[in-house]
């Protein structure tokens, strides 16, 4: 998995706003419905201020997105950036089983001298 610097940027940004169990929770949230910014800080006990930081983390991030209703602004998931964070754990994952799968063969192989 090789990624050029601008991809390896973008996916330092999505798993910085990944490690958050809050952000995580403003995600899942903002799948089910959209909220004001306000609406998701009644959720949590921190300022409005703080969440208002957690949002910025995951639009950045391109995890969610803002969009005006009335004089509203609603935060909505964005599925695509879900999408990719979900097929970069799995090409990990497909990585380690790999390497788990030729650790398990190089244990099995008969050392030098030894009878089969």
């Amino acid at each position: 998995m090789v990624v050029g610097l601008e991809q390896k940027e973008q996916t330092d940004l999505l798993f910085h706003a990944l490690s958050d169990s809050t952000r995580r929770d403003i995600i899942i949230r903002a799948m089910v419905q959209d909220y004001s910014v306000s609406g998701l800080a009644n959720f949590y006990e921190m300022s409005f201020a703080a969440v208002q930081k957690h949002v910025a983390v995951l639009e950045r991030a391109g995890l969610i997105s803002k969009h005006r209703r009335g004089r509203e602004q609603l935060v909505r998931s964005n599925t695509d950036t879900i999408r990719t964070a979900y097929g970069l754990l799995e090409e990990m994952e497909k990585l380690w089983r790999e390497r788990i799968d030729r650790m398990s063969e190089i244990l099995a192989e008969p050392e030098e001298g030894e009878r089969t």
